[in-house]
């Protein structure tokens, strides 16, 4: 397949099992080797008329798919509804709606929102890169209604709060400052408050000790000088001081709200970090190592890559249980 293949092409492409079929099994098991993602045997044998493979070791779960142990598990949509969904999702700028999903792909919108989730869950980051050092900017965002919609009473009350009201939800977001033309990354996380009891932990699991830290002026509540050279920028005097601001994730935060506000519309804080991950993703894969732009075809393996080792329940979406990852098995 051409790393330049167009969506339209891709639909095309997806649509016939057996061309999913050889797609998936090289992602998934690139040494050719299928193995049992419940034991991890080899011994297994596909059945053509069943669309799946038979495990022959001893245990309840013979059978299994190219969905079993992915995002996609017991689905019953096929893999050609479920690839140009992640298509969409992981090159779309500012997101895909699930009534966008629900028109193209003949779902309900129920379904289409599930299905997002799922790819979302897929796209999350496991920082396996290792930690930021060099400049690297610290920033925090609030994300929830605006005053100006709110009733009377509640900005009166807003104000006697501060800046923090509204019951807004607050993102750290974190960016290393990449040396050259390296791609820039980032990452992002809730938190509950500004204090340095919980910003401070934070920023340490992410942030390699003796690297220089971009912060505006709320950053004096929580600076480590013991770990970190701190630079601030007042931004009631300027956003740009010398090498000084963080200019950088003020741009991510653009991104984020322009596809919240406008695709979304409106998000539950108890769903917040599944989008803000989703923004994370497209911007940390923008780019590769070599400065160059990453097509949407390369942006879209990447994401399918990680679709092994996780689910997500609808039970644990709308948080009637606790949600907990499948366990990986070497593939």
């Amino acid at each position: 397949m051409e790393s330049q293949m167009t969506f339209q092409e891709a639909v095309q492409f997806f649509t016939d099992y057996d061309r999913c079929l050889g797609f998936m099994s090289k992602l998934r098991w690139p040494d050719g080797k299928v193995a049992c993602p419940c034991c991890g045997s080899l011994h297994v044998k596909y059945l053509y008329n069943a669309r799946a493979w038979k495990c022959y070791a001893k245990h309840p779960s013979a059978k299994f798919t190219l969905k079993t142990g992915t995002v996609f598990e017991d689905s019953p949509l096929g893999l050609d509804k479920w690839l140009p969904v992640v298509w969409m999702v992981v090159n779309c700028k500012n997101g895909v709606s699930s009534w966008e999903i629900h028109r193209h792909m003949g779902v309900t919108q129920k379904t289409a929102w599930f299905m997002l989730h799922r790819v979302r869950l897929a796209m999350q980051d496991d920082y396996s890169g290792g930690m930021l050092s060099g400049d690297v900017e610290v920033d925090e965002t609030f994300i929830g209604g605006k005053a100006r919609n709110m009733h009377k009473d509640k900005k009166v009350e807003m104000q006697k709060k501060g800046r923090n009201d509204g019951n807004k939800t607050i993102v750290l977001g974190i960016l290393e400052r990449a040396p050259g033309k390296m791609p820039k990354r980032i990452r992002t996380s809730i938190i509950t408050d500004r204090k340095k009891a919980t910003m401070a932990p934070e920023i340490a699991a992410h942030v390699e000790a003796g690297s220089t830290v971009h912060s505006d002026e709320f950053g004096s509540a929580w600076r480590m000088d013991d770990r970190y050279q701190h630079q601030m920028v007042n931004h009631l005097e300027t956003y740009v001081n010398g090498n000084v601001h963080t200019n950088g994730v003020e741009n991510f935060w653009l991104l984020l709200k322009r596809g919240i506000n406008g695709t979304y519309v409106a998000v539950e804080p108890f769903h917040l970090f599944r989008y803000v991950d989703e923004q994370a993703f497209r911007f940390n894969a923008r780019k590769d190592d070599q400065s160059d732009v990453v097509s949407d075809f390369d942006r879209f393996k990447l994401a399918l890559s990680q679709i092994i080792g996780k689910r997500l329940t609808y039970k644990a979406l709308i948080g009637k249980e606790a949600e907990t990852p499948t366990e990986e098995t070497p593939f």
